[in-house]
């Protein structure tokens, strides 16, 4: 059924009434959304995981498993095809910079394990570094927002 003024103007309140709990019942799922966590925040947890073997792997030596993990936050997997139009919809118009951050992320994980294979301690410290910092600036542009956006309140998770 299609919606037009002379629906409007023959169907009087209760054609009015019947789009507007069409639409409310379309919009509900997208209230519940808000409550369910994000896959991202999933992909986060686990990049923090690889962050804290990471700083394990350097306190062992063992470049082999600080390499392993610097390449999965490389790879990290990415949110669905929705909930990635959410994210940039909240994002806006900073998104090239949301996505910058996510590129030096790439690009410094990539070259911890490149510094790792290597087995150069110091270089694979300088480069963590690099790394930590580009998670940091990220958190500190979009963490708060982002949580108090899509979940509501500004608590870590």
């Amino acid at each position: 059924m299609r919606f037009d003024r002379s629906m409007a103007r023959s169907g009087g309140r209760r054609t009015t009434w019947a789009w507007l709990l069409a639409l409310g019942c379309a919009l509900a799922p997208l209230a519940s959304l808000a409550a369910k966590p994000l896959a991202l925040q999933g992909i986060m947890k686990d990049m923090g995981r690889n962050m804290q073997v990471i700083v394990d792997g350097l306190s062992r030596e063992d470049y082999a498993m600080v390499e392993k993990a610097a390449l999965a936050i490389a790879d990290h997997p990415q949110p669905p095809a929705g909930e990635k139009m959410r994210i940039m919809g909240f994002v806006g118009s900073n998104a090239r910079r949301f996505k910058a951050f996510d590129g030096e992320t790439y690009d410094n994980a990539t070259a911890l394990a490149k510094t790792s294979k290597s087995g150069n301690g110091e270089d694979a410290i300088a480069s963590f570094q690099k790394l930590q910092s580009s998670c940091l600036a990220c958190h500190q542009a979009f963490r708060k927002p982002f949580i108090d956006h899509f979940y509501g309140k500004a608590e870590v998770r």
